[in-house]
C-alpha cells in the first residue's frame, strides 16, 4: 500500500491538517496518510509542546470518520532526536509491505538541504510537497521522478495561532474539529501557553 507520512507536532491538530491529508488520499496515488505525532521536533524546544499523549489523543479524535487517515505514535519510541531519515527507515523495516512517501510543506522544502541525510531520503523515498504562502516550489529536473509538487488548497492556519487565541480567550472553534475543541476546553489546554515559553 502507498502510505503518505506527514509528521508534525499537531499541537493541536486543526482543520488545515485534515484538509491537506484528505486532499492527498483523494487526489494522489497515496492510499493512506499516517499523521506521525512528533515527540520532539529537533528544531523546537520541548517547552513548546503539550504532552505527546495529549497531542496523540487529539489527533485520534480529529480523524474520526476519516478511515484513510491514521494517527500514529510510531516516533514515540525511536531514539531522540528523531530525524526524518531514521523514522522513514524504521517504518520501512517494520512495514516492508508498504511504500512510504514523505509529505512536507514548501517552507520545509526551501530548507530541505539543511535536513539530516537528505541525499538518503531522496534516494530511497518519494516526496510530495504541499504549497505554503510565500514559498515557490522549485524542483530540479533530476528530482522530478521522486518529488511532486501538490496543487492542494493553501490553508494558512497555524497551531501557534490557535494556542495563542485560546490563551487570550478567543473563540477558536472554527479552526478545530468539534471533538478536539471540546477536548481542549475540557482539559483546560493552552490556558497558560505564554507562561510556558
Amino acid at each position: 500500500m502507498k502510505i503518505g507520512i506527514f509528521s508534525g507536532s499537531f499541537n493541536p491538530i486543526h482543520v488545515g491538517h485534515l484538509i491537506l491529508a484528505n486532499y492527498i488520499v483523494e487526489y494522489t496515488d497515496v492510499e493512506e496518510v499516517w499523521l506521525l505525532v512528533s515527540p520532539l521536533n529537533p528544531l523546537k524546544s520541548e517547552d513548546d509542546l503539550s504532552d505527546k499523549y495529549v497531542r496523540l489523543e487529539m489527533t485520534k479524535l480529529a480523524l474520526e470518520g476519516y478511515p484513510q487517515i491514521k494517527a500514529s505514535d510510531f516516533e514515540f519510541d525511536l531514539p531522540k532526536p528523531s530525524y526524518t531519515i531514521n523514522t522513514l527507515d524504521a517504518l520501512k523495516v517494520k512495514y516492508p509491505e508498504h511504500d512510504f512517501t514523505l509529505v512536507i510543506g514548501a517552507d520545509n522544502w526551501a530548507i530541505f538541504e539543511s535536513w539530516h541525510e537528505t541525499d538518503k531520503i531522496l534516494e530511497n523515498y518519494k516526496l510530495k510537497i504541499y504549497p505554503r504562502l510565500g514559498f515557490r516550489i522549485k524542483i530540479p529536473d533530476r528530482l522530478k521522478q521522486k518529488v511532486e509538487a501538490l496543487d492542494s488548497p493553501i490553508i494558512e492556519v497555524s497551531s501557534t495561532f490557535i494556542r495563542e487565541g485560546i490563551e487570550i480567550g478567543k473563540n477558536m472553534r472554527p479552526f478545530l474539529t468539534e471533538n478536539v475543541y471540546d477536548y481542549i476546553i475540557e482539559k483546560g489546554l493552552y490556558k497558560h501557553y505564554k507562561n510556558e515559553l
